[in-house]
């Protein structure tokens, strides 16, 4: 009979739990299993999580300075555990992302990481590219950082930059009225932004690749190297770590507009684990949008 493969375990897409929510997960982690929510019919399942079931936890943030603080990754690596760290770390502004660190500390929290953890187990991500009008009237993108940014990825080592254009919802036109106006670039603008990007991370040895953008991807010249991302690739696990894990694609997630991510457990909540960053574009769900859990 053939082995069992390990699963890997998303932390999360959800919420930002490396930021708020690690003594909960840890919980989970000692105990066994963490209790998951479903976010469409809010029945809950329990997640075996030890590592006799567990091959790599990938871990999402914007905001890794309680995790490193708490030293949860260490804790975790000498039980037995495989990490993976999905870093966004996007260009200063505000506006747009109210609650998370000042630049400077994110790049520390970057270092670190790949210091404490080694390059290879870390992947930024500048997510998403965002395009808008303030009612001062100033036109914006939140790249203005982007090329320092870059810098610091490529001397941790760092390999891959992975984007995306903002998603419009309109659950996200209605968090930024009276802040911001979003708009759409047109697609001839987006390959420009693209192929710029591109320019700045090819001598720093940078691959840029893109999430859920294949219509973009499609019209890219033959000479660009931008090719399609997975944030989490259970290819790059095995090669990171070895064993066995699934290759198939994750069917929760967008295949159809691109996304390359295998199979994995997202173990975070929208409704329990509201995300204080309180990102204006985000897709999900804002302490700021939220009420207190019923």
């Amino acid at each position: 009979m053939a082995k069992k493969l390990k699963q890997v375990l998303s932390v999360s897409r959800r919420t930002d739990i490396p930021a708020f929510y690690m003594p909960w997960f840890m919980q989970g982690i000692v105990r066994g299993h963490i209790d998951v929510e479903n976010p469409f019919n809010r029945q809950v399942r329990q997640v075996p999580v030890s590592t006799q079931c567990v091959h790599t936890i990938v871990f999402w943030s914007k905001n890794f300075g309680p995790f490193l603080d708490g030293g949860y990754g260490e804790r975790l690596q000498t039980m037995g555990y495989h990490l993976l760290f999905n870093f966004t770390v996007n260009s200063r502004d505000s506006l747009l992302e109210p609650s998370v660190p000042p630049l400077d500390r994110r790049i520390d929290q970057l270092e670190q990481l790949c210091r404490r953890f080694g390059a290879t187990a870390v992947q930024w991500r500048f997510d998403p590219i965002c395009h808008y009008s303030t009612f001062a009237g100033e036109v914006r993108t939140n790249l203005a950082d982007f090329a320092v940014i870059a810098g610091a990825a490529g001397r941790c080592g760092i390999t891959t930059c992975t984007t995306s254009f903002m998603d419009h919802y309109a659950k996200i036109a209605r968090r930024a009225r009276n802040k911001v106006t979003f708009s759409i670039p047109s697609e001839a603008e987006k390959k420009t932004i693209l192929l710029s990007m591109e320019k700045i991370l090819a001598p720093l040895n940078v691959q840029l690749t893109l999430c859920c953008e294949t219509s973009i991807l499609d019209g890219l010249p033959q000479t660009s190297t931008i090719r399609a991302g997975a944030c989490i690739s259970g290819r790059r696990i095995m090669a990171l770590y070895g064993g066995r894990v699934s290759l198939r694609s994750d069917a929760g997630q967008r295949k159809a507009m691109g996304c390359g991510c295998t199979q994995s457990v997202d173990v975070g909540s929208y409704r329990l684990h509201p995300c204080h960053h309180n990102c204006l574009f985000c897709y999900a769900n804002p302490a700021c949008d939220r009420k207190a859990p019923v």
